[in-house]
């Protein structure tokens, strides 16, 4: 476990989960930028005294799970409790009940943390993947953490994208071909994501970030 040097105006304390996949330095940088102390952990006992939760992540589902699995207690807990939990890129993609992606890669079914009910889908053929580069945000409906981004540019790396069961957990969407989700919560709304990378989504990005830092020292 390692920790970072406190922000100068510490707005909340937030636990960055290390699980073996994602940025996570550039991630932390980000958070720290928006008022953010930043304990980057891979004990889920740290969880209990946490703000807020980030869920990280780059690479495969299925191996995203089976990093992911000493955690998935420890962050239903936090999620019934109220506390904030957001999910980056292939995090966000956790936070759903399965994915096409294990299925594509011959590895059968393989269980999301089942956070906000759905399925990750692979981008149609005939569209390019990965989707790659910066693209607009279209907010569908409010949720703090989109508050001041709509029609901004973040910056997306996915082959897949998130089909929550239901509508209402849409909170924003991208054109790629196809109105993806880009940003979607659960309905209690604590539990959120982003399918892009907001600590390389500039100036868009770290509003994104300062909403979840301003969200979680609310709790």
């Amino acid at each position: 476990m390692s920790t970072s040097e406190p922000a100068e105006e510490t707005l909340a304390s937030v636990v960055m989960v290390d699980y073996g996949l994602g940025n996570l330095r550039s991630a932390m940088r980000g958070l720290e930028r928006a008022g953010a102390d930043v304990t980057i952990s891979d004990d889920p006992a740290t969880f209990d005294d946490a703000d807020g939760i980030v869920l990280p992540g780059v690479g495969a589902f299925s191996e995203g799970m089976e990093n992911a699995g000493p955690f998935r207690e420890a962050l239903a807990d936090a999620a019934a409790d109220g506390t904030p939990v957001f999910g980056i890129c292939l995090g966000m993609q956790m936070l759903l009940t399965s994915s096409e992606e294990a299925d594509h890669a011959g590895e059968g079914e393989v269980e999301g943390l089942d956070f906000i009910p759905g399925r990750n889908r692979r981008f149609d053929e005939g569209q390019k993947v990965p989707h790659m580069g910066w693209n607009e945000l279209e907010v569908e409906r409010d949720h703090p953490l989109v508050e001041g981004v709509d029609g901004g540019y973040a910056y997306f790396v996915h082959s897949y994208y998130a089909a929550p069961d239901d509508e209402e957990a849409v909170v924003a969407t991208t054109d790629y071909g196809i109105d993806f989700p880009s940003v979607i919560a659960n309905e209690a709304g604590n539990v959120f994501g982003t399918q892009f990378h907001p600590e390389k989504s500039g100036e868009t990005g770290l509003r994104i970030l300062r909403n979840f830092v301003e969200l979680c020292a609310d709790q």
